[in-house]
C-alpha cells in the first residue's frame, strides 16, 4: 500500500496485521483520485472516517489538501495512522481522533465544513445507510464538497438520501464506490454508472 502522487508519492504505508482492517485497494484508490481530481484539484478539508490505516485521507494530503481529520476507535490501528502521517510528513497538518464515528458527527464543532468526506466501513456493517444520513444532516459537508462512500458490491445505496444525490457510481471488481453531493433544486445531475470486473 502506498500513496499514489503528490507530495508524498511513493511512500509506502504500513497496515495492521490481520483482517480487522481492510484498507482500500491501490488500483480502487486509484480509480477513486482520478474520478476526483477529473471534478478539480484536491483542496481544502478532508475528513476519514473509519480511518483505518488512513491511506485515503493521506492521498488527499498528498494531492494538495490542506487538513484532515481521521476517525478510528482502535487505539492499536490510531498509533499506525500516526506513524503513516509522521512518515509521510503531515502530522502538522492532521488530527487523529480516537472515538466511534457517530460519537465524532454527533460531538464535532468545527469552524470550517469539510471539502471532502470519506467513509469506508467495514463491508459488514449494516448500519451504513444510518451513518450515511448521520453525515448527511451532520452539516459538515461544504457546499461544493464531494462525500465518498466504500461499499461491497452487495450492499445497494439510494441514489438519494436526505439532503443528498449521488454524482458517481463505480465498481471495482469485489469493490465500489458511490460519491454523493449536496442536493439543491437548481443543480440536478444524472447519476454516472460505471462497472469493471
Amino acid at each position: 500500500m502506498r500513496v499514489i502522487t503528490g507530495s508524498a508519492k511513493g511512500h509506502r504505508l504500513k497496515a495492521p496485521k490481520g483482517m480487522t482492517t481492510r484498507p482500500m485497494l491501490d488500483r480502487v484508490k486509484e480509480a477513486l483520485f482520478s474520478v476526483l481530481e477529473g471534478y478539480g484539484p484536491i483542496r481544502g478539508r478532508v475528513l476519514d472516517l473509519y480511518a483505518g490505516t488512513g491511506s485515503i485521507g493521506i492521498e488527499c494530503l498528498s494531492r494538495g489538501a490542506k487538513w484532515a481529520d481521521f476517525v478510528e476507535m482502535r487505539a492499536h490501528v490510531c498509533a499506525i495512522i500516526r506513524e503513516n502521517l509522521a512518515h509521510t510528513h503531515f502530522t502538522e497538518q492532521s488530527h487523529v481522533h480516537q472515538m466511534q464515528v457517530g460519537r465524532f458527527l454527533a460531538s464535532v464543532r468545527l469552524p470550517e465544513k469539510y471539502d471532502i468526506i470519506v467513509m469506508d466501513p467495514p463491508y459488514a456493517d449494516p448500519a451504513i445507510e444510518d451513518t450515511i444520513r448521520t453525515v448527511s444532516a451532520s452539516g459538515l459537508l461544504d457546499d461544493d464538497g464531494l462525500f465518498i462512500v466504500g461499499h461491497s458490491p452487495r450492499v445497494e445505496l439510494a441514489d438519494q438520501y436526505p439532503g443528498i444525490r449521488r454524482r458517481k457510481f463505480r465498481r471495482l471488481g469485489d469493490s465500489c464506490f458511490s460519491i454523493y453531493e449536496l442536493a439543491t433544486d437548481t443543480a440536478e445531475r444524472e447519476t454516472q454508472t460505471v462497472s469493471e470486473p
